[in-house]
């Protein structure tokens, strides 16, 4: 692409070569990158347009502008046939994209996960179906409790070994973190005068832990107040829970107990079968699900109610261990871990 004798004419021809020579290369150029390798080569710095324009300073001043125009007419040539050239393969380029990487909008998308329920609340909300359809209306309370709510108005003494800090999680002296929701009650009942029919669902703490047993977990509390309520209205309600929950077959079984703000008392225990915990395969025991009995008169007392006039019942449903006879769960701690597989399950 050079020769040694510098005449205009020579000057031009060989710009006219390597215009003929560009757009060849040009036309057959697959990719950017040999477009980039033709710029270079042709009209790059100190290569081809311009390797010609540097040899003009041998020419007469007459002669320049004419070569100087030939110059700028094939390198302007070059440009605009690399420009289109680009165009094109990137125009290619891009439709190939489309056609290989197009978005199928007629597949379904990809669903999240979808969540549930966490078992606990699952069976709180069916226990609340069943007491609401024997007519007892849902209360609530703090978490964060007076002792006053917690132990005195419930009858209890303040020698009793529950109001020690072994058993119970106190924020400050006179505040405790409620160990029952039987606060609840007295909440109530402070309020509203007879008949009352209430249950109250919600976290308690107690300093316990084992199997069937956790630090904090969920009961419901239930009160019904009125004229002429017995032990066997007592009875009757929770046979009717358990039958209604987990089944007409359910065994159970009440026993006396002791509790400070209900007398007589007792406990109700439910037939549970679930995984030994030690290997010993699948196995039956009685589980303790509630503590019940009929409201002590100095409760009342303490509601301004008149004892002579007015009986009541109460009991305290441990959500956790019904949840646990309920699916089978060898360890309330499960319920807490939040282990999805476990989860899952439910």
């Amino acid at each position: 692409m050079s020769s040694n004798v510098d005449t205009p004419e020579a000057l031009k021809e060989r710009l006219e070569a390597l215009r003929t020579e560009a757009l060849a290369a040009i036309e057959q150029a697959g990719d950017l990158r040999a477009l980039e390798e033709i710029r270079v080569n042709y009209i790059g710095r100190n290569k081809g347009v311009n390797e010609v324009m540097r040899a003009m300073r041998d020419l007469a001043s007459e002669d320049r502008p004419v070569v100087g125009q030939a110059a700028n007419v094939v390198k302007e040539a070059i440009t605009q046939a690399l420009d289109a050239s680009k165009a094109r393969i990137e125009s290619a380029e891009a439709e190939r994209k489309a056609e290989t990487e197009r978005l199928d909008l007629s597949l379904p998308g990809r669903r999240p996960p979808k969540g549930h329920l966490h078992p606990v609340s699952q069976v709180v909300d069916e226990m609340l179906d069943i007491f609401g359809g024997l007519g007892f209306q849902v209360a609530t309370g703090p978490d964060i409790e007076t002792e006053y709510y917690n132990f005195d108005a419930l009858n209890t003494p303040e020698d009793h070994p529950a109001r020690d800090s072994h058993d119970s999680f106190y924020v400050r002296p006179g505040l405790v973190l409620r160990t029952h929701t039987s606060p609840v009650q007295m909440r109530t009942m402070e309020r509203i005068q007879p008949p009352v029919a209430v249950v109250a669902p919600g976290r308690v703490y107690r300093c316990d832990y084992d199997a069937t047993h956790s630090p904090m977990f969920y009961q419901l509390e239930g009160l019904l107040v009125d004229e002429g309520v017995t032990f066997a209205d007592l009875k009757g309600t929770l046979v009717h829970f358990v039958h209604a929950f987990f089944g007409p077959d359910t065994k159970m079984r009440f026993r006396p107990h002791y509790f400070p703000f209900t007398e007589p008392s007792a406990e109700m225990d439910i037939l549970w079968t679930a995984e030994d915990r030690h290997g010993g395969g699948v196995k039956s025991q009685w589980l303790e699900i509630l503590g019940c009995g009929m409201v002590h008169p100095n409760v009342f007392k303490y509601a301004n109610y008149d004892s002579e006039k007015f009986t009541g019942f109460a009991f305290g449903l441990g959500v956790d261990r019904i949840a646990m006879v309920r699916h089978g769960i060898n360890s309330i701690h499960h319920i807490y871990e939040d282990d999805l597989r476990f989860l899952e399950q439910f």
